[in-house]
């Protein structure tokens, strides 16, 4: 006979029950664990340097002289191996930077989403920026209000010319609902821009990124979350009359106050207030950019706790919406062990949230990483590398499209039936040989030996590589 599942009382743990594959109820966490193969591979270089003490680079399978604890460990890991999409579309360029021109393929996956960053690429940093700019004129917070140089006046077209004094509090509510409207479009169109570009390419998506890395987007969404965010989503700005689509049958009445002033009494504080959409979708909009921003990126989330983000995220937390509340919580995941021992000790209540709410790595380490692997001085060489490997994408696929081509990179050279004698002469030059030292002395008699004393098929060993002359070689 089955035994019934025992049964469980509310609380806590309530949430970390989920039924299984037969419908009863079980004790596990509602995900499945995910690994990378850069963690496998890292995993086993560790293993092999503590236990054999050599290394097999780019080997994930050879187990010989590990313990068998180790080999049932690895086994777990390529069972829970997860390849991404991204991961994919990386090791296809890099097989087409090895491949000859004539045998290149292109690959994206959203036809529009390759159109739009075919148009918006020789612009890409004017369009962020700008994009960026709006979002610091429209975001309801102080940094708005100071003046800087390059500001823009984001109500001029709003504000009408001849101003009526009897309708003020109209007119500034008016103002106050267009900035949030801005404010909600700008996010979400640089949110949909990271989401549709990763899943045309992942190069595209990190390009975009590293634009608004370096556009200071990050200090921009910090500076816009350090506020009152309780008082930001429960904002009352909206009026009903002026809301869609009530604007479109309706005909609003003239104005008097007492349209506007309906809470002249304190209103009851055991009563919560309703939220704001537009200001609650703005905010979880800042939260998932700045998350994507820094997702697997090391130098960019140390950023975060150098612009001293763990107490304006942790006043975010105040906000009631699960969805805020998962977003700070991967953000904080991202950034627990730069913190220190002493953050940790005194947060114990979010990293307790972390582990039960969102989805964790088999070999992550975010909850007890040192200082001594935050490795900070690999931070700026990480970007290098990522804005080199960029750069050869684009003048790969789109050195058409640039304006100034003089920063990219020479495409390696490969010989086929279209190369050119300066291509073979470049290729020769690229070619990184390590000769002995004796074999310039010797070398007269190295090609009497193994070059002229020997007969050479050179046609089968042409085909052998796929390349085809219409000239004849000397045999």
């Amino acid at each position: 006979e089955k035994i019934p599942p025992p049964e469980v009382e509310e609380g806590d743990n309530a949430s970390l029950i989920c039924p299984s594959e037969d419908g009863e109820a079980s004790r596990r966490l509602p995900w499945k664990p995910k690994a990378r193969q850069t963690d496998i591979e890292l995993y086993l270089r560790t293993c092999r340097k503590k236990f054999l003490g050599y290394q097999l680079e780019g080997d994930c399978t050879t187990m010989v002289g590990l313990p068998e604890s180790i080999q049932e460990g690895v086994k777990i890991l390529q069972q829970h191996l997860y390849v991404s999409h991204g991961d994919l579309a990386m090791k296809h360029e890099e097989k087409m930077c090895n491949t000859p021109k004539r045998n290149r393929t292109i690959l994206y996956h959203h036809p529009p989403a390759e159109s739009l960053y075919r148009a918006m690429l020789p612009k890409m940093e004017d369009y962020i920026i700008a994009l960026l700019k709006v979002l610091l004129a429209s975001a309801s917070t102080p940094l708005s209000k100071a003046k800087t140089s390059g500001s823009l006046n984001v109500l001029a077209d709003v504000l009408p010319e001849d101003p009526n004094p009897v309708e003020p509090q109209r007119l500034q509510k008016d103002l106050n609902r267009h900035k949030e409207i801005i404010t909600k479009a700008v996010s979400a169109s640089l949110l949909l821009l990271l989401k549709h570009f990763r899943l045309n390419h992942v190069y595209q998506f990190e390009f975009i990124s590293q634009c608004m890395f370096y556009a200071n987007c990050i200090p921009l969404v910090l500076k816009f979350l350090n506020q009152d965010m309780n008082m930001f989503v429960t904002a009352e700005n909206s009026i009903p009359s002026l809301d869609f689509p009530t604007c479109l049958f309706f005909i609003p009445p003239p104005f008097r106050h007492a349209i506007i002033d309906t809470h002249d009494t304190m209103p009851d504080e055991a009563t919560p207030k309703a939220m704001c959409w537009r200001n609650l979708f703005s905010t979880i909009n800042m939260l998932r950019i700045i998350q994507k921003l820094t997702k697997w990126r090391p130098p960019r989330t140390m950023m975060l706790n150098v612009f001293k983000s763990p107490p304006i995220l942790k006043k975010t937390l105040k906000i009631s919406h699960w969805m805020v509340h998962l977003y700070v919580l991967k953000l904080f995941k991202l950034q627990a062990k730069y913190l220190g021992k002493n953050w940790r000790k005194a947060n114990m209540k979010i990293l307790s949230s972390i582990y039960q709410h969102v989805r964790h790595r088999l070999l992550d380490d975010w909850a007890y990483g040192s200082d001594l692997d935050t490795r900070q001085w690999e931070a700026p060489m990480e970007e290098q590398k990522l804005k080199a490997t960029l750069q050869m994408y684009h003048a790969m696929w789109y050195r058409h499209l640039l304006p100034d081509t003089s920063q990219l990179p020479d495409l390696p050279v490969h010989i086929d039936d279209e190369a050119t004698t300066d291509d073979v002469q470049k290729f020769i030059d690229s070619c990184d040989v390590e000769l002995p030292k004796d074999f310039e002395s010797n070398y007269q008699g190295w090609l009497e030996t193994e070059v002229y004393g020997k007969q050479h098929d050179w046609d089968a060993l042409l085909e052998r590589y796929n390349y085809k002359f219409d000239v004849d070689l000397p045999s």
